[in-house]
């Protein structure tokens, strides 16, 4: 059972905390519920520039104190920033825990975005899109994301664009958190062995002072879908393909049992039905996996493959057929059972991680205002029947609902 405990302070800032007794090291952080998809069209990677800027300087520190402060004591402190959360974390020594809780908050709440930094960090993140764009089973995924949010800021890339990123100056960042940064969608989680009322008691004494801001934020709903396929040309060695569509919102009742089609079809395990099919038996690729990704009003579901560009439509059309059997031939008995224990498994493992179980229970807060125990996940995984499965496969990976995104070799 998943443990934790919660306390919110006047100003509206929640925190989170779940006491590890077995380990001697401190994971905790700040997760905002502000992402890219809150930018305005010409502030495209502006959430991903804060992020880096967090680093740079704040009313007390320069960079070098930032990022030599927990360092020194081998500690590390790391940010990053998706479709709807910003986040920045940091890992010590337990005895450093007051160290990193006044550091992460110091980055959080008193950046000040000197303009000096502002241009070398603009550098940085123009050669991060430039690497990016050099690893084509990266930006085909990305890519993907406008194919099929067109119009919308869900497709808009995390990084930005060359123009945007060229152009934003000090203010540009201050407006953009004036505009979207609210205590009562801020969440500090933390896991460790510290008891709670030591973190509760660090958290009225470097977050007490910070005032209440409330802002009503409307995000704009996805709406509008129109399936397509796009095929470019890039100067590759490599067909890379990725075939997917929307999905259930995260608040949807059938998050799980698709989320649990998704691991059966294409998740990390290699008895997946696409790596046995594409990989195993016909020798087409070297990695082929599939995920579900999930927003507030929509979720995403993405096959990846790299082949030959020879084998691009054989493999297409393999990838296709899997979809099809999931649509037409309903689960047999152990089968089920099968895909049941193996998500439960998995998912027992993924929270052996006590830092990615950190930034989960601010996640959860943030978006649920509850963390679901593992034993709740299970109740709903062992209520899915094989009609469910079925039901969810001809709702969702429908073929003419798809949408194709080929990079192919010029």
């Amino acid at each position: 059972m998943l443990d934790y405990q919660i306390y919110t302070l006047p100003n509206g800032i929640r925190v989170v905390h779940k006491q590890v007794l077995h380990t001697k090291i401190a994971h905790s952080g700040f997760v905002m519920d502000i992402g890219s998809r809150d930018e305005l069209p010409e502030e495209q990677g502006l959430a991903h520039f804060w992020e880096h800027m967090a680093f740079k300087g704040t009313q007390k520190r320069k960079s070098f104190y930032i990022l030599n402060r927990l360092e020194a004591v081998g500690g590390e402190l790391n940010a990053y920033t998706t479709k709807e959360k910003i986040c920045f974390y940091s890992s010590v020594l337990d005895k450093h825990f007051e160290k990193s809780f006044e550091l992460l908050t110091d980055i959080t709440f008193n950046s000040i975005f000197p303009e000096r930094e502002i241009e070398k960090e603009r550098g940085v993140i123009l050669e991060e899109m430039s690497m990016y764009l050099d690893t084509p089973e990266e930006a085909v995924v990305d890519e993907f994301d406008a194919v099929v949010f067109e119009g919308h800021a869900l497709g808009n890339n995390i990084l930005g664009t060359k123009e945007s990123v060229s152009g934003f100056q000090k203010q540009d960042f201050l407006n953009f958190i004036s505009r979207n940064l609210s205590t009562d969608a801020l969440v500090f989680c933390s896991v460790s062995n510290l008891p709670f009322g030591k973190v509760v008691k660090l958290a009225e004494k470097y977050l007490s002072d910070i005032p209440s801001i409330k802002k009503q934020r409307e995000r704009v709903p996805f709406t509008g879908y129109q399936p397509k396929t796009v095929t470019l040309e890039k100067p590759i060695s490599q067909a890379h393909c990725v075939i997917g569509c929307p999905a259930y919102a995260l608040a949807d009742d059938r998050r799980i049992p698709f989320f649990m089609l998704n691991n059966l079809l294409g998740g990390p395990g290699m008895n997946s039905r696409l790596n046995l099919a594409v990989r195993e038996k016909h020798g087409l690729v070297y990695t082929i996996d599939s995920n579900y990704a999930t927003y507030i009003d929509t979720g995403l579901l993405t096959i990846y493959f790299g082949t030959e560009k020879k084998q691009l439509k054989r493999t297409t059309a393999l990838v296709l057929k899997e979809l099809k059997k999931l649509r037409e031939i309903p689960l047999g008995s152990l089968q089920l059972h099968t895909a049941k224990e193996q998500l439960m498994g998995q998912l027992a493992m993924a929270e052996e991680s006590n830092m990615g179980l950190m930034m989960m229970l601010g996640k959860s807060i943030l978006d649920q205002d509850r963390v679901e125990s593992l034993n709740e996940i299970f109740d709903k995984i062992k209520s899915i029947t094989a009609s469910d499965l079925a039901d969810i496969a001809n709702d969702v990976l429908r073929e003419e609902n798809l949408s194709i995104l080929n990079y192919v070799p010029s």
